[in-house]
């Protein structure tokens, strides 16, 4: 996948997450799950951009570094509000498919990028 691909599909993601964060219940654990994944789903568009304006193959791979912890921290979240009783699985399994996805593409992104 492109890297003009890539922004579009990390921004729709991050755009979602605020989505599903507005349709939380407002009780306060899910206010705080809400909120970290809030801050991690939107945090890897941010990241990914500014991985495709790096300035070197290690500054790249450092920018996707933080997209992969940022990923797999918004999956721990998704994880969370499923197993304790607050959001269905069904609900969220479109979101957690896209974010285990986009993991496996950045994942792959930083391994072909590294110096043999």
């Amino acid at each position: 996948m492109r890297m003009e691909g890539l922004r579009d599909r990390t921004k729709q993601f991050a755009l979602r997450v605020v989505r599903m964060y507005g349709q939380l219940p407002r009780d306060s654990a899910a206010q705080v799950m809400g909120k970290q994944v809030l801050r991690s789903g939107t945090s890897v568009a941010a990241n990914f951009r500014e991985a495709s304006r790096a300035r070197s193959n290690a500054e790249f791979i450092a920018k996707l570094g933080i997209v992969e912890q940022e990923l797999d921290e918004s999956l721990l979240w998704f994880e969370l509000l499923i197993e304790s009783g607050l959001v269905t699985q069904e609900k969220l399994a479109p979101l957690h498919r896209e974010a285990d996805e986009l993991l496996r593409i950045i994942v792959t992104a930083i391994k072909n990028t590294r110096p043999a």
